[in-house]
C-alpha cells in the first residue's frame, strides 16, 4: 500500500479532527509544531492509507508513536494496544485535570500516555492555553 497521502485526503483528516491532535487534543492553530497525518496502524504492519486508518496528529505524538501499536504496562506480560481515534472514544480512555495534565482512565489510555508522551511539557503548556481560552473540547 502506498504511503502517499493526497492533499484532499490530508484536508479531510484534518477537518474531521477539527484541526486538533486526535491523541493529545492540542489545537493545530495554537501549536508550536507542525501537524502530521498518522497511519494508526503503520504501513509496515499492514495498515492502509485510507481515511479509516489515518489520524491527525501533532508532531510530538506522531514521532513518539512511530510504527508502534501497543506496549507492555507495568510488570505484566500484558500487551496493551494504543488508543485508536477511529474506533475509540477519547473521553472513555482519558481525562484532563485543571492544569492540562492527561490522566488515564483505562489501560489503553495509560499505554497511549506512556509511549506517545502525552504529558510532554510543551503539550501541557499548549493544553493550559487552550483551557484558558476555552478551546479544549
Amino acid at each position: 500500500m502506498s504511503r502517499y497521502i493526497s492533499d484532499i485526503l490530508r484536508d479531510f483528516v484534518a477537518n474531521r479532527a477539527s484541526y486538533k491532535c486526535e491523541y493529545c487534543r492540542v489545537d493545530a492553530q495554537n501549536s508550536f509544531f507542525a501537524f502530521h497525518i498518522d497511519h494508526i496502524i503503520s504501513v509496515k504492519h499492514g495498515g492502509k492509507t485510507s481515511p479509516e486508518n489515518l489520524a491527525y496528529s501533532c508532531q510530538i505524538c506522531n514521532l513518539n508513536k512511530g510504527s508502534d501499536i501497543a506496549t507492555f504496562l507495568g510488570n505484566t506480560d500484558n500487551l496493551v494496544r494504543f488508543f485508536n481515534p477511529r474506533t475509540d472514544i477519547w473521553n472513555e480512555h482519558f481525562s484532563i485535570d485543571e492544569i492540562g495534565l492527561l490522566e488515564a482512565i483505562t489501560d489503553i489510555g495509560a499505554a497511549t500516555i506512556k509511549i506517545l508522551d502525552l504529558n510532554h511539557p510543551e503539550s501541557i503548556i499548549e493544553r493550559q492555553e487552550m483551557i484558558r481560552l476555552g478551546l479544549f473540547f
